[in-house]
């Protein structure tokens, strides 16, 4: 456990220092929550006095903000370590070959929670979006599942990622169209019923489904939604499976 402490503080330090990694996924959320609203307003939503533009917007970018530090940063770094040598190198020292990969899921964990921290703060006072206190469980368990299997994924993902080049290209094309087609960036009222269909079934889907629901304030209870966060975790589940049978840490000229 100390040399994890340790590893994560050496990514933490990495990663306040990678101006692009930082931009990504913990500065274009709060980005994108100020320019949504200036565009689209933080009128009441029709049929709901009770509720606001901003408050559905905060919950898709947390869950943005999730998906970035999990998935597309843990790729992308793991991708260059690997191709780098970095990954072989460890091999050969005392540190159990786990813990650089554990210390970049604890990163996407710390990361989540800050990047929540600040949407809902900033929410609060600038768009009077509310947090139901009954409903901060819920929240937290969105986060760590989230992360937890968005970084299963990430690690899983990375075995097709062939350079380093290619990383960002391709964890993008496969994060963005997602955001789209679960209500992220549009409601999914809006959508086609097939892809707001695909959209559920896909793991930002649920993810954004009990984000949702844990700010509704019409919901009662703890705000979890037990059927998406199952389902997010059985993504999680199979990214860890298919992670442990398929990563490998060499480089992919030591493979060919």
């Amino acid at each position: 456990m100390s040399v994890l402490l340790l590893q994560l503080r050496a990514d933490l330090r990495v990663f306040l220092r990678e101006p692009s990694d930082l931009f990504f996924s913990a500065i274009l959320p709060l980005l994108f929550l100020v320019l949504f609203t200036a565009i689209f307003g933080n009128e009441e939503v029709e049929g709901r006095p009770d509720l606001r533009v901003a408050q559905q917007m905060v919950p898709g970018f947390i869950a943005l903000a999730i998906v970035t530090a999990g998935f597309t940063s843990l790729t992308i770094t793991l991708v260059f370590r690997r191709e780098r040598g970095v990954l072989k190198r460890i091999r050969i020292t005392p540190v159990a070959p786990w813990v650089p990969v554990a210390g970049l899921i604890a990163k996407a964990l710390v990361v989540g929670f800050a990047v929540t921290l600040v949407l809902i703060v900033v929410g609060r006072l600038a768009y009077d979006v509310s947090l139901p206190a009954a409903h901060l469980p819920a929240v937290l368990l969105a986060i760590v599942v989230g992360a937890i299997t968005f970084s299963c994924l990430g690690i899983a993902f990375a075995r097709v990622t062939r350079t380093e080049d290619a990383a960002s290209a391709m964890t993008n094309a496969v994060a963005l169209p997602l955001f789209f087609i679960s209500g992220v960036f549009l409601p999914k009222e809006e959508l086609p019923d097939t892809l707001r269909s695909i959209g559920d079934v896909l793991p930002v889907g649920p993810l954004h489904s009990v984000l949702v629901t844990a700010f509704d304030p019409r919901v009662s209870g703890a705000g979890i939604d037990l059927g998406p966060l199952a389902l997010l975790a059985a993504w999680g589940v199979a990214g860890l499976v298919v992670a442990m049978l398929v990563f490998n840490p060499l480089p992919r000229r030591d493979r060919e």
